[in-house]
């Protein structure tokens, strides 16, 4: 049906049902990523993509329908990367031995909520600030204005099958990982007799897949990522990984020979793949820690003066209660009466959930306090950062942390200990880091909403209608992830194939605060490397860090991304500016489409471990090269696509 020029369409039924159902598959696609990698990739320009291609593309629908579409998806991304950062903690912490779904939902929900609710309060004074640049959303909103999307959509989905079928002959054994070979051809000769451990060397015991000299996995999802964020993250965070396992590693084993001769150490054997997964696990993973703690104060210091103005909006807005609309329908929000009966509503389940955790009416109190609090603090905050720097490089994380270490030593003055103290600092840091997120994402589509025309209070409803239904969804493929990888003979989430690193330094802070069982010697040396990192002015202590507390095959794998990417802009250098545009957004795509691909399938392979299903096996003699074959085939598709894009008229 056609749309009148003067009237467009905006919130119709067929456009929130297209960003309900990219809410949950990309929500879904970013928290297999978020566990697995520690990164999330933002959602709001595949989003942009697919709107155009379905509602301009099959149903003649308007600019202002895409909108409310990439809107609504935009928030299950949002609300996967601060459920991951935060709620696989509950299982790492020992609080709970599996996902709780309600507990999980409601945390979810609550978060989510509260993070439109304040956003709703500033949103005139931050979307209308001329000094904030938002420059993502700027970058959406051409996306939108371009109406170039059916080329685009169709390579979104063309690249989400190959990366779907590259993880379904990954698991069933099809490819062997190149890794896996490539180790074991080597044999690690040349590392033999380098290290001696309680009179063994283990150079020679190595088997092959041995961690600290392992090379990429050849994963769609992490190559994808490495992509996007580019060479130089790419390069920070490999070189965290590098110098945990190639030189943290071997030089506690050389300076402490009887490490070996420990516990599971030596009832194992003692070859060198177990020596030094126990070496990073227990003693090197405690320092990335500290680093990262370090790191995140580090980030937080040098944008004090950013904290400091979203503050003072913040607090200035809330004391003028300023009536939205003043008659301009583009102008209008949910009416602030109901914005601030639906902060308190929601502060009645999250005490009441709170007391639950800690058995405790003042502890209980004292929690939603914080969250309140904090959570209105910090949701200003992260609205201003990503109207400075864009969602992709918020700093939620960091955020999330110091409500953690508020709310840990609350629950430390308050008496309230063990496992109860544990739960309750993480619940309330899940709602925070939620609300945070939700709310950098939120100001991000408000501000391209305000440059296409949209109106802020459907916009406003087309998000909280997308978080109550993505909240109940979201814990699904977290559940799936960890049993199935213990189906699988894993350890679930908090394993080598589950990292959740986020997650897991929540874990490690709120038990070693609230339960005082932290190695702090460790931490402390952490702290002091990310210290030795600013002094000699490293890029980003914090990535660093992270790259120490993953799998080095992640990090590797990020890094040869981030190497494709620098190939094809090398490439694309000599093409004039419009040329370059279209190269840098064919990559963006493809690298989306592969990460969404295999997230999908990964968490639909965890279901069939699950359920005892298994796929038949397509090769039946595995070797090095087919795992050889696809990074050439990624590679290919990451270089050559772009440029041939890149040179249309």
């Amino acid at each position: 049906m056609a749309n009148s020029p003067g009237n467009p369409r905006e919130f119709t039924l067929r456009a929130l049902l297209l960003g309900l159902f990219m809410a949950v598959v990309l929500g879904a696609a970013n928290a297999y990523l978020g566990i697995r990698a520690g990164q999330t990739v933002a959602a709001t320009f595949p989003a942009a993509v697919v709107a155009m291609v379905v509602i301009r593309g099959l149903f003649r629908g308007s600019l202002l329908e895409e909108n409310i579409a990439r809107t609504t998806a935009s928030v299950g991304e949002a609300l996967a990367a601060g459920a991951i950062f935060t709620l696989p903690a509950f299982l790492m912490a020992g609080a709970w031995e599996e996902f709780h779904y309600l507990e999980s939902t409601l945390l979810m929900l609550v978060g989510g909520l509260l993070g439109i609710l304040f956003v709703v309060i500033l949103r005139r004074s931050m979307v209308n600030d001329p000094e904030l640049p938002f420059p993502e959303s700027v970058a959406a909103a051409e996306i939108h204005r371009a109406g170039e999307g059916r080329g685009g959509g169709r390579l979104l989905f063309q690249m989400m099958g190959v990366g779907a079928v590259i993880e379904i002959l990954k698991n069933s054994k099809g490819i062997q990982l190149f890794t896996d070979r490539i180790a074991g051809a080597l044999g690690y000769g040349s590392f033999q007799g380098a290290v001696a451990v309680g009179g063994q060397s283990f150079g020679a015991a190595a088997q092959p897949g041995v961690l600290p000299f392992s090379t990429p996995a050849a994963s769609p999802a992490y190559l994808g990522v490495g992509y996007i964020i580019g060479p130089r993250l790419a390069a920070l965070t490999f070189s965290g990984g590098v110098f945990a396992w190639w030189f943290m590693i071997p030089a506690v084993l050389f300076f402490n020979p009887d490490f070996a001769d420990a516990g599971r150490i030596a009832a194992a054997g003692a070859d060198w793949t177990t020596v030094s997964g126990v070496v990073w696990s227990e003693l090197v993973r405690p320092i990335a820690v500290g680093a990262m703690i370090a790191g995140a104060v580090w980030t937080l210091l040098r944008m004090r003066k950013s904290l400091g103005e979203g503050l003072r909006r913040s607090i200035a807005e809330l004391r003028t209660g300023r009536p939205p609309g003043d008659g301009d329908e583009k102008d209008r929000d949910i009416p602030f009466s109901w914005t601030a009966a639906g902060v308190v509503a929601l502060v009645i389940p999250t005490f009441l959930l709170y007391q639950y955790y800690t058995g405790q009416p003042l502890g209980a109190l004292g929690s939603a306090i914080v969250m309140i609090v904090a959570g209105f603090f910090f949701s200003a905050v992260a609205g201003y950062l990503v109207g400075v720097i864009g969602s992709s490089s918020n700093p939620v994380s960091g955020l999330t942390i110091s409500t953690l270490l508020l709310a840990a030593l609350l629950m430390t003055f308050l008496g309230v200990t063990g496992e109860q103290g544990v739960a309750a600092v993480l619940g309330v840091a899940a709602v925070v880091c939620c609300a945070c997120a939700v709310a950098g994402d939120m100001l991000q589509d408000l501000k391209v909403g305000q440059i296409l025309g949209g109106t802020p209070f459907r916009m406003e409803w087309a998000e909280i209608i997308g978080v109550v239904f993505a909240s109940a969804f979201l814990v699904l493929p977290m559940m799936l992830l960890h049993r199935g990888d213990i189906a699988a003979g894993g350890v679930g989430v908090g394993g080598a194939e589950l990292p959740a690193p986020q997650a897991g330094l929540m874990a490690l802070l709120s038990q070693g605060i609230v339960g005082g069982d932290m190695r702090w010697p460790l931490v402390v040396f952490g702290v002091a490397l990310c210290f030795f990192l600013i002094l000699i002015q490293a890029p980003s202590p914090m990535l660093i860090a992270v790259g120490m507390y993953l799998p080095l095959q992640t990090t590797f794998a990020i890094f040869v991304g981030g190497f494709f990417r620098w190939l094809s802009d090398r490439r694309m250098a000599s093409l004039d500016a419009a040329g370059r545009t279209r190269g840098e957004s064919a990559g963006t795509l493809i690298a989306s489409g592969l990460i969404a691909g295999e997230a999908l399938m990964g968490v639909a392979l965890s279901g069939f471990a699950v359920w005892n299903l298994t796929l038949p096996t397509p090769v039946l003699a595995p070797s090095g090269i087919p795992g050889f074959l696809v990074f050439v085939l990624l590679g290919w598709f990451l270089v050559r696509i772009p440029l041939r894009y890149a040179r249309r008229a």
